[in-house]
């Protein structure tokens, strides 16, 4: 079985709904995956849009999830640690946690939910950019899963 993700509110490809974004409440979706590969120690989540006009934008920063967690809630906290123990983040918002989508009018943008199998948890503080997370991630990555949204205005 592959390493997959997917969201009950959205599926690969499709329109994110209106309450994921800053068109709505901004909640963060509804997140599942399975079977990750041997030797996960945690995953990191990392949601950003390459069609943004000053180049990729980073939505969510999410890293230090537990082996045992196989998916997210809907509309989680915008706090530096979650009940589960992950960490977030800091997003493009300049905020901690989810940040949806909200492009400027136009061509719809994509929206790419990664999430990374790690063999190990990272060494990082809460508030941690996506930059940081990635350069502790490298060469510790078992296995990646992507679900791809779509918004516009």
């Amino acid at each position: 079985m592959a390493f997959e993700l997917t969201g009950s509110t959205f599926k690969d490809g499709e329109l994110i709904p209106k309450h994921h974004t800053c068109e709505g409440e901004d909640l963060s979706p509804p997140l599942r995956w399975n079977n990750p590969p041997p030797g996960t120690r945690s995953f990191v989540l990392i949601v950003d849009d390459p069609d943004a006009p000053g180049g990729t934008w980073v939505h969510w920063v999410l890293f230090n999830i537990p082996i045992d967690v196989r998916g997210l809630a809907e509309g989680l906290p915008l706090q530096d640690v979650l009940p589960n123990d992950a960490c977030q983040g800091m997003n493009d918002f300049k905020r901690v946690g989810y940040g949806g989508p909200c492009p400027p009018p136009g061509k719809p943008h994509r929206y790419y939910f990664r999430l990374y199998a790690l063999d190990h948890e990272l060494r990082l503080k809460p508030r941690a950019t996506k930059a940081h997370v990635v350069e502790a991630m490298k060469g510790h990555v078992l296995a990646e899963a992507q679900l791809m949204g779509r918004f516009g205005r």
